[in-house]
C-alpha cells in the first residue's frame, strides 16, 4: 500500500458520520395510513376487538339510554380510535381503550353516585388517557420534542395537559346540567375534587410517557413513512 493510500484510509476511518436528519412531523396521509393498515400480533387485535366493543356500546346506548349517553359514548369512541391513527404502542392502546369503556359505562349504571370514589379513581385514569393522546399528538404534530428533551419536561406538560382537560370537561358538565339534562350532578366541591384527580392523572401519563421508550409511540414505523423523514426538504437527493 502506498503512502497516498494509507493517508486515504485514515480520512476514511476518522471521517464523521452524516448528521441524521430529524423527524418530521406526521402528515394527514400517515395518519391515515396508520389508521387503515392491518393489526399485526395479537396485542393489536386485541385493540382492535375493544375499538369493537365501543362501537357496538354506542348502538346499545343509543337503543337503550337515549341521546345522552350516545353523546358520551362517541366521546368514549374518538378516544378508542385516535391511538390507532397515532401508532401508540398496542399495550398502551388496550389501556386506554378499556378506560374509555369503564368510564361510559360507569356513567350508564350510576357508578359514579353508587360507588364511594369511584368517580375520583376514573377522572384520573380517564384523564391519564385523554393527557397520553394529546401529548402524543403534539409530539406527532411538531409542538412536542419527541426525544432529547428532559423529562421532567414532559411530566408537566403531562400534568398541565391533565388540568387543562379536565377544566373542559367541568365545563362541559355544567352545559349539560344547565341546558341537557338536571340529572347532571355538578358542585363545587365535587369540581374540585375533580380536578385534583384530573392533575394527578396527567402528571402520571407525563411520568409514564417519559419513561417508556419511544414515548407512547409503537416501535415499529411505517415504511412509507420512514421514506418521508429520509427524503431531504424540497425533494432533493
Amino acid at each position: 500500500m502506498t503512502a497516498d493510500e494509507v493517508q486515504r484510509a485514515g480520512h476514511r476511518l476518522v471521517r464523521a458520520p452524516r448528521p441524521r436528519a430529524p423527524r418530521r412531523p406526521i402528515t394527514s396521509t400517515g395518519l391515515v395510513q396508520a389508521f387503515v393498515r392491518r393489526p399485526v400480533g395479537v396485542a393489536e387485535i386485541t385493540a382492535d376487538g375493544i375499538r369493537l366493543l365501543v362501537i357496538v356500546s354506542v348502538l346499545v346506548a343509543g337503543i337503550g339510554w337515549g341521546p345522552v349517553q350516545v353523546g358520551i359514548f362517541m366521546l368514549a369512541l374518538f378516544g378508542a380510535l385516535a391511538p390507532r391513527a397515532l401508532r401508540i404502542r398496542p399495550s398502551v392502546d388496550i389501556s386506554i381503550g378499556v378506560t374509555m369503556l369503564i368510564a361510559a359505562w360507569s356513567n350508564v349504571f350510576d357508578l359514579y353516585t353508587e360507588i364511594v370514589g369511584w368517580d375520583k379513581i376514573v377522572h384520573a385514569a380517564l384523564t391519564g388517557a385523554v393527557t397520553i393522546l394529546v401529548v402524543t399528538a403534539a409530539q406527532r404534530g411538531g409542538l412536542l420534542p419527541q426525544t432529547g428533551s428532559p423529562r421532567f419536561a414532559l411530566v408537566l406538560s403531562g400534568a398541565a395537559v391533565g388540568l387543562a382537560v379536565g377544566s373542559i370537561w367541568e365545563m362541559l358538565e355544567w352545559a349539560g346540567h344547565t341546558f341537557t339534562d338536571a340529572v347532571i350532578f355538578v358542585g363545587y366541591d365535587d369540581t374540585i375534587g375533580d380536578l385534583a384527580a384530573d392533575g394527578v392523572g396527567g402528571l402520571i401519563a407525563g411520568l409514564a410517557l417519559s419513561l417508556l421508550p419511544h414515548g407512547g409511540f409503537s416501535r415499529a414505523t411505517p415504511a412509507t413513512e420512514r421514506a418521508t423523514e429520509r427524503e431531504p426538504a424540497g425533494g432533493a437527493r
